[in-house]
């Protein structure tokens, strides 16, 4: 049913700035032109409308995670050559990242730049500073994904009738609910298997938040004279008997399966990355976290958004000539637990390779922030492991998908 109704397919061609050379060993090589990572951390995470951050707005949190980078790093702000911010729905998003920027004591000179490509967003301002980085047009660039969905929650998108008529249209500006139930019921995923997925998200996020672990990608951030440095979004607790009590939140779309409990919970945060060419790290006595590799973005049906992955993820490896064995971690979205659980049994990958902190179904999922809160987790951990290879992914509202490899250089902790 994929092939039939969930997307075209298409002639795979590696056009991107990716590096040319593929497979594992070609990617393992180092070499002065590659684009690296030097800085890849992550505020706390805050539950929207009742957390930590459910007042502050996204310039602020800038301001402060700026602020925090800075002095954490000690980077000169004046050697920053672009900045690309990836969020979704706050009012002006470049004037305010501008400003909170310029607050922070980044030169007037340094500019910036939003990109807005809803779930994917963090990813993309990422593409958007190594790409840069790659053509030599900048040799260092930051790039941040942020996403106050208290202060600023999804609009309804709006389009004239004549644009609405056509059913990929329509469907295309649904509720991301709506979404998970069509996958959920055509693609038959039942409420049971959505709750077990939901419980293994909640129960790893548990556990890594109490040994410590998120400790490792947070940087703590001063806002308002307190300091914030640990997730208030993860429950404890979780059962499989307490997510099977929990109704429904769409009961007037499909067959009904959607739950607080088996969806991606509705947050407030920041991510940051600084990248470079390795010769300039090297030069400057940077220390190199890991390499960006390539990314790659698709389209599906619309009203199977979720399933995106499923395209996503194979064409990223193809493009870059990689096995799925080859990656030791995958971090997927988990935007509903419908659409994960058809993604990783699709993909047919272990579980164990797969957010084995949890996702954004215990963690929340700040739209913007996502993207770039993928690649600080997922380093963080084959840091742990002392592994290499990083896969992400993500299904993007409307109808799309997003998908990068990292490489991880970081010395084991």
């Amino acid at each position: 049913m994929l092939s039939r109704v969930a997307f075209r397919a298409r002639p795979s061609h590696a056009r991107t700035l990716s590096t040319a050379a593929r497979g594992l060993p070609a990617l393992l090589n180092k070499k002065p032109d590659d684009v690296v990572i030097t800085f890849a951390k992550r505020t706390a995470l805050g539950r929207a409308k009742k957390g930590q951050l459910k007042d502050v707005p996204v310039d602020e949190l800038m301001h402060a995670l700026f602020k925090a980078t800075l002095q954490k790093t000690k980077l000169d702000p004046a050697k920053i050559e672009d900045i690309c911010v990836g969020t979704c729905h706050p009012p002006s998003p470049l004037y305010v990242s501008r400003a909170a920027a310029l607050a922070a004591g980044i030169p007037a000179e340094v500019p910036i730049s939003t990109v807005n490509r809803l779930c994917s967003s963090g990813l993309q301002s990422i593409r958007s500073i190594a790409h840069a980085v790659q053509t030599g047009e900048i040799s260092l660039g930051v790039a941040v994904g942020v996403e106050s969905m208290t202060l600023n929650p999804r609009p309804t998108p709006q389009v004239v009738e004549a644009v609405s008529q056509n059913a990929q249209a329509h469907d295309c500006t649904q509720p991301m609910g709506w979404t998970s139930e069509m996958v959920a019921k055509d693609f038959g995923v039942p409420r049971e298997k959505q709750d077990q997925y939901a419980l293994i998200s909640h129960s790893r996020a548990e556990k890594a938040s109490k040994s410590g672990i998120f400790a490792q990608e947070i940087i703590p951030v001063e806002i308002r004279g307190q300091v914030i440095s640990v997730d208030d979004t993860i429950r404890p607790g979780v059962t499989l008997e307490s997510l099977s009590q929990l109704k429904p939140v769409f009961p007037d779309w499909g067959n009904a399966t959607t739950t607080a409990g088996n969806a991606s919970g509705v947050g407030d945060g920041a991510a940051i990355c600084i990248l470079t060419t390795r010769e300039r790290a090297e030069r400057e006595g940077m220390e190199i976290l890991g390499k960006w590799v390539a990314s790659t973005f698709i389209g599906v049906e619309p009203r199977y958004m979720g399933i995106a992955p499923v395209v996503a993820v194979p064409k990223i490896l193809e493009q870059v000539g990689l096995k799925k064995e080859d990656v030791d971690v995958y971090e997927i979205n988990e935007a509903f637990a419908s659409q994960f659980a058809y993604c990783v049994e699709k993909l047919d990958i272990p579980m164990e390779k797969i957010n084995p902190n949890g996702g954004a179904i215990a963690l929340t999922h700040p739209l913007g922030m996502t993207g770039t809160r993928q690649v600080v987790t997922g380093l963080a951990e084959l840091r742990r492991r002392d592994a290499k290879i990083l896969c992400t992914s993500m299904c993007v509202g409307s109808g799309m998908g997003g998908a990068g490899i990292f490489v991880n250089e970081a010395k084991p902790l």
